[in-house]
């Protein structure tokens, strides 16, 4: 493999022309062409015993490059990336410049990490939410313990809203019985909106053993079989059942939890729900202030930065999917979508953890830090524990690049936060969102207007903001 040429590009992208010599392109033709011969027949010779040359004599020279292509390309892109230490972060957009009997030459374009300018990053401020817990709150929490010890009972009176009947129906139009409007035995809780409108209301007041004739019109948006037709359904009640809830006392907490007491209980529901408060409201802090992180830097992302990441997240769904025992072809189908679909709907959260890995990034950079052998091998510990998995099998399976990448943006987050503070962030800025493609299209729209250098608009820094603002009462105060 020899890089015959390197040149930079616009938007974060490098053109490499990569030569791969007659020697290293002749054995990948030879490999291609022991695994494909036993899939050609060749008159007069026994299939998988053909000689290349009577192959290549039958079917053209370059019957097997286009193969040979994608057995060696991939190894020589990775050497040549290598070499010219380049941080690519997309696939490669690949094209054959010449290929033949002399060897192969590609040109790659290669997306690379873009540069980073980063704006404030330290002693940042956020709002934290002050975490409160009400009577209210607790009374909530243990709802779903008392929907849990709730009985439901048959009683002898008329039905009422929030009782459950056990009924025998069937829906006629126009005196025939129609598909699907026939069930018996069906429970149906009154007053839960399950049924077509009209049909719950009409039941109030019911007694077990009363048979109705229930006037329904479905509504427009109903099944287009059945869509605004007026129908009648034809209704036995069976029983009528209520819910008793359990009385909320010191037996119910004994029952439920292992407390004594339900002042005890509802100590500890207040205990666990203001700690799931707090960290919840640590996240929205932490969250704010890398959102600000994020905005103060200038930064032109790369579209195919983003589409790569797209691609890593719908993968990494169908992965969870599949793992689940669902075919990911089967999801898609019974959610209407489509790949396509998918890619673009997660173009969002990919360009979010895209903005969050360059400003992480750069603030490992401008921080100079590193992460040592030691530190490496506790985390890949840890990795072993929570997966119960052997340390070697945890070294075999997540490589040694990306277990130091994680732990140096740990590291990065953690510089950014242990020196923030709670408070009003002095400026709120818009986010640095610009991805190449929507920067090419505000330069178009310029026309002939001078353009600056940058596509992407400068961000101000809190200090600047508080600059300007400080500047406007001053011109307000002299007028």
């Amino acid at each position: 493999m020899n890089v015959k040429s390197v040149e930079k590009q616009e938007k974060s992208t490098v053109e490499l022309v990569i030569e791969v010599g007659k020697e290293e392109f002749e054995a990948a033709v030879e490999k291609v062409y022991k695994k494909q011969r036993g899939n050609i027949s060749v008159p007069g010779f026994r299939k998988g015993h053909a000689p290349r040359k009577i192959i290549e004599g039958m079917y053209g020279s370059g019957v097997f490059y286009e193969d040979a292509i994608n057995e060696i390309y991939p190894e020589a892109y990775a050497q040549a990336i290598e070499q010219e230490k380049l941080d690519a972060v997309a696939w490669p957009k690949v094209e054959i410049v010449d290929v033949g009997k002399e060897g192969l030459t590609f040109k790659a374009v290669v997306t690379v990490r873009p540069e980073v300018k980063l704006g404030d990053y330290k002693d940042l401020t956020a709002e934290k939410n002050e975490v409160t817990i009400s009577d209210e709150d607790i009374d909530n929490e243990l709802k779903p313990f008392i929907s849990r010890a709730t009985r439901v009972v048959t009683v002898e009176r008329e039905a009422k809203n929030g009782d459950t009947v056990v009924i025998d129906f069937e829906g006629f139009q126009d005196g025939v019985p129609f598909e699907g409007g026939k069930a018996e035995g069906h429970s149906l809780e009154l007053g839960s909106g399950s049924f077509v409108p009209g049909f719950e209301e009409q039941l109030v007041g019911a007694k077990a053993g009363d048979e109705k004739e229930l006037d329904i019109t479905f509504p427009e948006d109903y099944h287009e079989d059945l869509a605004g037709k007026a129908v009648v359904f034809k209704v036995k009640v069976n029983e009528v059942k209520e819910k008793q809830e359990p009385a909320v006392d010191d037996e119910f907490a004994k029952d439920v939890s292992e407390f004594d007491t339900l002042a005890d209980f509802r100590k500890d529901l207040a205990d666990k729900l203001r700690e799931r408060r707090q960290t919840q409201a640590q996240r929205d802090f932490e969250e704010a202030i890398m959102t600000q992180v994020m905005d103060n830097m200038e930064v032109e992302i790369p579209d195919a930065m983003v589409d790569f990441r797209a691609e890593q997240l719908v993968n990494d769904m169908a992965q969870r999917i599949q793992a689940q025992g669902i075919p990911f072809e089967q999801y898609l189908a019974m959610t209407g979508m489509n790949m396509d679909i998918m890619r673009e709907q997660a173009k969002t959260a990919a360009l979010e953890r895209v903005r969050r890995e360059l400003a992480l990034s750069a603030v490992a950079a401008a921080e100079a830090l590193e992460i040592t052998d030691e530190e490496l091998d506790a985390e890949y510990k840890r990795l072993a524990e929570q997966y119960k998995v052997s340390e070697e099998e945890a070294k075999t399976n997540l490589s040694a690049d990306d277990v130091r990448k994680e732990l140096l943006d740990r590291k990065a987050e953690r510089v950014i936060l242990d020196s923030a503070k709670q408070g009003k962030p002095a400026a709120k800025k818009k986010a640095a969102k610009k991805t190449a493609k929507k920067a090419e299209e505000e330069e178009q729209a310029g026309g002939d207007e001078e353009k600056p250098k940058k596509t992407t608009a400068r961000k101000k820094t809190a200090k600047k903001a508080e600059e300007e603002e400080a500047s406007v009462d001053e011109g307000k105060a002299e007028e």
